[in-house]
């Protein structure tokens, strides 16, 4: 299953939520088509009777403890990573540099791990119109460790289908994994092109290539 079909919704849809959570099964697929699928998708979270929602417009895929960027690499499914093995749909929340929270789907099937990250939003309703970076979607989104083990499919927080025509995408290297030697120049970090949410960062990547 992809995110929808774009031959029926328009642009003018765009700031709508449709209250429809993407499936498990959007989730158990390889995790490279997960990541591009889910890039003008809406990242949803109800709470404490307050609504916070975005576009997703950069996503980076993580696979497997091969994978020397993934956590899976270290600790296995008794590390920090251990909720990587779970069902796909699954939210993998952890902490960074001990103050900012990053935002995980889990992918593929249950004991395989691997997760797609989210590095981006577009905010249609907020004061700055953009969320820049897998801290700062948390940040806006009201997401901290609590979710963490949680399941995307069914509650509070959510992910929905896309709503508008598929927009130019890019992919090249992912951000910040320079220790993982030739895994950091996979090209598994994907964008909208059309952007302005997009990290910053993203510009000086030179490697990076318009995803057919």
């Amino acid at each position: 299953m992809t995110a929808g079909d774009d031959s029926r919704l328009g642009e003018g849809a765009s700031g709508v939520s449709v209250d429809i959570a993407l499936p498990p099964d959007f989730y158990a697929r390889g995790t490279v088509e997960v990541a591009r699928d889910l890039l003008g998708c809406r990242l949803v979270h109800d709470r404490n009777g307050n609504r916070r929602h975005g576009t997703i417009v950069e996503t980076e895929a993580y696979i497997g403890g091969d994978d020397r960027a993934c956590h899976a690499a270290r600790g296995g499914p008794g590390g920090r990573a251990r909720v990587m093995y779970s069902d796909p749909g699954t939210v993998y929340v952890y902490l960074v540099y001990g103050i900012h929270w990053c935002l995980n789907a889990v992918t593929e099937q249950a004991g395989f791990p691997a997760a797609v990250l989210i590095r981006a939003l577009e905010i249609i309703d907020g004061p700055n119109g953009a969320a820049s970076g897998p801290g700062l979607v948390c940040r806006y989104m009201g997401i901290d460790g609590s979710a963490n083990g949680t399941a995307l499919t069914d509650g509070s927080l959510r992910i929905e289908p896309r709503i508008a025509k598929q927009r130019p995408i890019e992919s090249g290297p992912r951000i910040g994994v320079a220790y993982a030697g030739a895994w950091a120049e996979r090209p598994w970090r994907f964008w909208l092109s059309d952007s302005s949410a997009v990290s910053t960062r993203r510009r000086r990547t030179r490697a990076s290539a318009r995803a057919s």
